[in-house]
């Protein structure tokens, strides 16, 4: 699914009212009534809504909304709009037409100095349309102040398409206290860029995406190098095993991970490499590890460094398509020189995660001999650890894209939303996860997950994003078990393949 800025959504919005022919006012129709649809399904008619709408098009939803909900026999429908500077968007105004001419309306409309701000209390559901996606500036003076007004009003907030205050994509220097913090934001059609950064969170509360119809070849033809992967986008792109196939068909992995006391991330990396549809799997770690890891992991093949409790040699003695390192590998200079080796004599796709970065980061200089292709997996703290502090989500990811770029690599920023970087700019958030997958040995499961992918011939382009996806869907398919708070890691390795199956299998119960 395309993640799309405003600019071009206002121009899909102009090509679908060409294709369609329809004028703009019915598409602001088509909004009203999903919006109002979606507030009928969750809240009684008992409830008193409070409308606040702008001047422009997102007044207008917000008008055309409170119409059809008091025409749903919602009786407790007070509606304000703003129209500070005395002039509103044409479908705003027509909008505004259509409601005064409801009999008995509660409708205010707020000039300079007529506002007398109602009272709100938690019992309340506001409805806020102030201002739309396209807003580039922080709001001040009244509006600021109104927004406060409803934040702390406790009531339920309810925004149309963006949050009013926030911007659809950027927002660094905003002013986040002086924003609409919703409690449910109803978005039209597509996505925002703003909606997948953390610091927006508290803003943008729960989103849902609305169909409004419009025209599918507009958003096709649309460029943009943000897209959120679903199952959709995931299905075509899996690979049919044929029948008559060896293991040797679906690649080698080559795990450097684990040490004295962390042997657990050398089990659940192997783990996941193999239910992720690995052909063959060998873990190299510290000698200590031999009984531990081919007791866990009998498939696996584990061949021992020389050091008993560390990893002090990443020799490659045989041939593998896809080397995953780092996972519990610790940061003693033994383990960083074994490193500095193993990128300056690359073979093989490669997956750096966990304490491969940690040891990079000890050793910066180490950042320009990483293999061009490389895929790294750096949660915040190591993606700072190795670029510098950042002080937000976008900060983070507007610097993830300069280092791909610079290096040639692809970042996987994990997180709630994660993110894969590309080395031409491409960026692909994450539609799956969910909180039960903070927990420990989870990105050691990833890493055995995308390590796979790349083995079995997968281009790191897709191994990644894919790689995620199903990480996520397995984390998912483990909390419908064994809920948020009682899943592990190794849940989520075990259900790798299952998850898999689902998203082929969801193709084929569309096809019926």
């Amino acid at each position: 699914m395309k993640i799309l800025n405003s600019k071009i959504l206002k121009e899909i919005d102009e090509a679908t009212c060409k294709a369609q022919e329809i004028d703009s006012l019915v598409l602001m129709e088509r909004a009203a009534n999903a919006i109002a649809c979606e507030i009928v399904s969750r809240f009684l008619p008992s409830r008193r809504i409070v409308v606040m709408a702008g001047p422009g098009n997102n007044g207008g939803d917000a008008l055309g909304v409170a119409r059809l909900l008091i025409e749903q026999g919602y009786r407790r429908v007070e509606i304000f709009l703003f129209n500070m500077k005395g002039k509103l968007s044409h479908d705003c105004n027509e909008e505004r037409k259509r409601l005064i001419s409801i009999e008995g309306v509660s409708f205010t409309e707020v000039n300079p100095g007529n506002f007398r701000p109602p009272h709100l209390d938690k019992d309340d559901l506001v409805v806020d349309g102030l201002f739309g996606s396209g807003l580039h500036s922080p709001l001040q003076g009244g509006f600021a102040s109104l927004v406060k007004m409803i934040n702390e009003s406790g009531a339920y907030i309810v925004s149309i398409d963006v949050p009013s205050g926030l911007s659809g994509e950027w927002n660094s220097h905003a002013v986040r206290s002086s924003m609409v913090h919703a409690n449910l934001t109803l978005t039209l059609q597509l996505p925002r860029l703003a909606f997948f950064f953390a610091e927006n969170a508290p803003v943008v509360g729960e989103w849902k995406l609305l169909d409004i119809e419009l025209d599918k070849d507009a958003i096709r033809q649309s460029q943009t190098d943000y897209i959120l992967v679903d199952a959709r986008s995931v299905r075509p792109l899996l690979k049919k095993r044929d029948n008559f196939t060896g293991k040797r068909d679906y690649g080698s992995v080559l795990m450097f991970t684990g040490s004295a006391g962390m042997m657990g991330a050398a089990i659940l990396s192997a783990r996941a490499a193999l239910r992720t549809g690995a052909g063959l799997v060998t873990v190299h770690s510290a000698s200590c590890g031999m009984p531990i890891l081919q007791t866990a992991v009998p498939e696996a093949i584990f061949e021992p460094d020389r050091n008993k409790w560390l990893i002090s040699d990443m020799t490659l003695y045989h041939k593998h398509q896809a080397i995953g390192v780092g996972c519990g590998i610790g940061t003693h200079e033994e383990t960083i020189n074994a490193l500095e080796m193993l990128l300056k004599n690359p073979r093989g796709q490669m997956v750096l995660d966990a304490d491969a970065l940690n040891c990079i980061a000890k050793r910066p200089s180490l950042l320009s001999v990483i293999p061009a292709n490389t895929v790294i997996t750096p949660h915040a703290g190591e993606f700072d650890r190795l670029f510098g502090e950042h002080a937000s989500d976008e900060e983070r990811l507007l610097k993830a894209v300069e280092m791909a770029r610079y290096y040639s690599i692809f970042i996987v920023l994990k997180g709630h939303h994660t993110t894969t970087v590309s080395p031409t700019g491409r960026i692909s958030f994450n539609s799956t996860g969910n909180p039960g997958m903070a927990t420990a040995g989870s990105g050691d499961v990833l890493t055995g997950i995308i390590t796979s992918l790349l083995a079995q011939g997968y281009p790191p382009e897709l191994a990644a994003p894919i790689g995620v996806y199903i990480h996520g869907l397995a984390g998912d398919m483990a909390c419908a078990e064994m809920g948020e708070a009682g899943m592990t890691a190794g849940d989520i390795a075990a259900r790798a393949g299952l998850a898999i199956r689902k998203v082929i299998e969801s193709k084929n119960q569309q096809a019926h």
